[in-house]
C-alpha cells in the first residue's frame, strides 16, 4: 500500500510504525543575526535526522561544526551527533524534516507540554532515548 500526500504544507506523511515521517514545517525567521533556537541542542541516541529546505535558509549545529543551509540544501544529523537548527535571517524558511517515528512523538510531547521548563524537557527526550545538551 502507498500513500500520497496532497503538497505536504503542515501534514505529515508516514505512520507511526513506518520506518520514518516527513513533515513540511516553517520558521518565519524576522530575528536577523540573532541564534533563536528552533529546537533546544540535543541528540538521539538512537535515530536519524534530515532536514531539506525548500525556501528560505536556515543554520546548524552539527557536532562542533555550524553550517548554512539554502534551498534545495539537504542536511544529515546522524544517531548520537549533537544538534541544533535556527533561522537567524530576516525572512521565513521553508523546509522537509525527516524523522523516526520516535523523534515525531518526543516533538508531539513537547507541544503537548503546558509548561516547558528545562527538568521537565528533559524528562522527555529522555523517555524518547534522547538528551538535551548545554548550549
Amino acid at each position: 500500500m502507498h500513500h500520497i500526500a496532497p503538497p505536504l504544507a503542515g501534514n505529515l506523511l508516514g505512520a507511526a510504525d513506518g520506518q520514518f515521517v516527513l513533515a513540511e514545517w516553517q520558521d518565519q525567521g524576522g530575528n536577523p543575526g540573532k541564534k533563536i533556537l528552533i529546537a533546544p541542542t540535543h541528540v538521539h541516541h538512537s535515530d536519524d535526522e534530515a532536514w531539506y529546505v525548500l525556501e528560505g535558509r536556515l543554520r546548524f549545529r552539527i557536532g562542533e561544526d555550524e553550517v548554512e543551509a539554502v534551498p534545495g540544501t539537504a542536511v544529515m544529523v546522524p544517531r548520537g551527533t549533537v544538534h541544533t537548527y535556527w533561522n537567524p535571517f530576516g525572512g521565513p524558511a521553508r523546509y522537509i524534516i525527516v524523522m523516526t517515528p520516535n523523534i515525531h512523538r518526543l516533538i508531539q510531547a513537547i507541544h503537548a507540554m503546558p509548561v516547558r521548563s528545562r527538568e521537565l524537557l528533559e524528562e522527555v527526550f529522555e523517555h524518547h532515548d534522547s538528551s538535551l545538551v548545554p548550549d
